[in-house]
């Protein structure tokens, strides 16, 4: 791959900082705020831009839910369509041509942070298409397809953690290409995923590509979790109802809390201490779905409760403005709470509730999610194809 973009100022101008203090304080303690949404009108009015300026956002990350939610509201593709619609292509390489040139100008605009960080941030994910989740070939296919389309360094190619997806990760490692592993939702599988991506880097060096270029996170779902639970635990009744009602918006945290425990104790192994005498970076834990759904609980939850060093927050712009006006930065907040976030897991299990059912149905359903979203951007286009060649 190459990078098109003029060569850095060997002496770039400081990146503009937040004075926000909320976030200030998430940066002091190694939390990195990326931003999970984009569209060609962020992008276009200058809004993007003013985010990196003003908000402190470092990154950027997209799944087809957001890109289907960009094109239907908005007719800043239209001109796009329209030119496109003359070449014949299938609907498909137009899905890939507009949201490809979306992805490669939100990477041009975080490219002075990615500069900055020494690649850390300045980041900008894109998923690979949902249907090809349970298909490790050809998740590997589209996702140099996708690296060669977008064409910048401080691109991420979203992954899956299916049990499919975990060799694909390997696999496009291995070739030197950045991954966001996304969908993760159980202990286990994130154990699986760090796996792979240790895997793939030890593949990466045996091929010769320098581990110091490449980065990866692996993204951590949070809301859904509660959301999941939180159902469950209102159909608890009898003699254990009080203490279901108890447990309810604690499982995503202490989830989430769990997995950084697991992120320590890999990332402690003589086997990545090898790999990181060879110049590689770890993978940060990110934490994903931290818009809070149930408006009982405090807007700002996945982001104060989830604080801990080398990791990454992606919010809703929603989300970010409701910590930037009321968020309350103690300081770490994950790893001194894991005996507790474990009594919450058991807690739910005495009750009947199913870790690893909840997992797998938030997993099936994730992927489910995404494929729906992706059919309507597909439908979606067809139609505004129609509109504007009439």
């Amino acid at each position: 791959m190459t990078d098109n973009n003029p060569a850095a100022d060997p002496s770039p101008a400081p990146l503009k900082k937040s004075d926000n203090p909320a976030l200030k304080a998430l940066v002091a303690n190694g939390v990195s705020v990326w931003l999970d949404d984009l569209s060609r009108l962020r992008i276009q009015s200058g809004n993007l831009q003013e985010l990196v300026d003003t908000k402190g956002v470092v990154g950027v990350t997209t799944n087809p839910s957001i890109f289907q939610a960009a094109v239907a509201g908005s007719d800043a593709y239209d001109s796009d369509l329209r030119e496109l619609s003359t070449q014949g292509k299938p609907l498909e390489e137009i899905v890939l041509d507009l949201t490809t040139e979306d992805v490669r100008n939100a990477c041009d605009i975080l490219k002075p942070v990615y500069d900055k960080t020494g690649g850390q941030d300045g980041r900008v994910s894109i998923e690979v298409e949902p249907a090809l989740a349970h298909d490790t070939h050809k998740t590997v296919e589209q996702a140099r397809q996708l690296w060669q389309a977008v064409d910048r360094p401080n691109l991420f190619i979203k992954i899956p953690a299916t049990v499919e997806g975990l060799p694909a990760i390997s696999q496009v490692l291995a070739e030197g290409i950045s991954v966001n592993v996304t969908l993760i939702f159980s202990l286990d599988r994130y154990r699986g995923v760090m796996n792979a991506f240790l895997t793939g880097l030890e593949q990466a060096r045996e091929a010769g590509h320098d581990l110091g270029q490449m980065r990866s996170v692996a993204s951590f779902f949070v809301s859904r979790v509660d959301t999941e639970v939180d159902k469950r635990l209102d159909e608890v009744g009898g003699d254990n109802a009080a203490e279901a009602q108890r447990l309810k918006g604690k499982a995503g945290v202490a989830n989430a809390r769990l997995a950084y425990q697991a992120y320590e104790e890999v990332f402690a192994t003589p086997r990545w201490k090898n790999l990181e005498d060879d110049g590689a970076h770890r993978q940060r834990p990110l934490w994903a779905s931290t818009g809070v759904k149930n408006p009982a609980y405090p807007d700002t939850l996945y982001v104060t409760e989830l604080v801990a060093p080398d990791t990454v927050n992606t919010m809703p712009e929603k989300t970010l403005d409701a910590v930037m006006d009321h968020g309350t930065i103690t300081g770490d907040t994950v790893t001194g709470h894991y005996a507790e976030s474990a009594e919450v897991l058991d807690s739910l299990e005495r009750l009947g509730i199913s870790y690893t059912e909840v997992t797998d149905v938030l997993e099936r359903e994730g992927v489910e999610k995404f494929e729906k979203a992706w059919g309507e951007l597909l439908e979606g286009l067809k139609d505004e194809l129609a509109q504007v060649t009439r």
